[in-house]
């Protein structure tokens, strides 16, 4: 673990170029805490993908990893989610929360994929945020991680890190997405969003930040919102890095 600072770092006359590097110091020991970050959704194609980050709405990867071997092996082509059976689809993915809803979006982006891109998943941002369904955080998740195409994921995690960490003030999530990634070379764009959320899922909690067993603390002006004793924070990790 990192040792850290005995109190937050002010960072109100901060000047652009300090904050840059700043926040690369911060994306570097992140990438060193979690170097086999990624999405943590199931995926084969960019089709599964984006279906995949339509049912993450609301809930968690974990909870869509357990449907989606269903859905992709009854659903394998946008033509299948086109002429779906409404009520068959919602009963698969009724556990993910909000199926009417979400089903709805299926079929229209089914349609929409079979009428517009000749079945296929558009690789361009422009043309997936036109889809049933899709947001630039979902079009960011499927470009970054099945074209290759880098791009930032502005989910409640890093929304949430960005502004703990200083490098934004910005609520809106498209703000959030081009204040940050102005910050940090495009290249890292993807793998940026990747850490970040390991982080917020892992040691940056919303409630109970483990401020004692975070790799960023020195640099981070949010230091001490949460429990700065290396001991006692390192029991609020969770996951891969939770106390065995």
């Amino acid at each position: 673990m990192s040792s850290v600072s005995p109190r937050a770092l002010v960072v109100d006359d901060e000047t652009p170029v300090s904050r840059t590097r700043r926040a690369r110091k911060m994306y570097r020991a992140l990438h060193e805490r979690y170097p086999y970050a990624h999405c943590e959704l199931d995926f084969s194609t960019p089709l599964e993908l984006l279906v995949a980050t339509i049912l993450s709405a609301q809930t968690t990867d974990v909870g869509v990893n357990k449907v989606t071997p269903v859905v992709f092996a009854k659903y394998p082509t946008a033509a299948d989610y086109a002429n779906a059976d409404r009520t068959e689809l919602e009963t698969i993915i009724q556990p993910t929360g909000f199926y009417r809803a979400k089903t709805d979006s299926l079929i229209k982006l089914g349609i929409a994929l079979v009428e517009r891109f000749d079945g296929e998943v558009p690789p361009r941002l422009k043309d997936l945020v036109t889809l049933p369904g899709v947001g630039r955080k979902t079009a960011n998740v499927v470009l970054g991680n099945a074209f290759g195409v880098p791009g930032i994921t502005v989910d409640t995690h890093f929304g949430r890190l960005s502004r703990r960490f200083g490098w934004t003030e910005e609520e809106d999530p498209v703000k959030v997405e081009h204040e940050v990634g102005a910050l940090f070379m495009r290249k890292d764009w993807t793998m940026l969003s990747h850490v970040v959320i390991f982080h917020g899922r892992r040691t940056c909690h919303a409630k109970k930040p483990a401020c004692g067993a975070c790799p960023v603390a020195r640099w981070c002006p949010s230091y001490g919102a949460g429990e700065t004793d290396p001991d006692k924070a390192a029991k609020l990790l969770k996951y891969e890095l939770a106390p065995r």
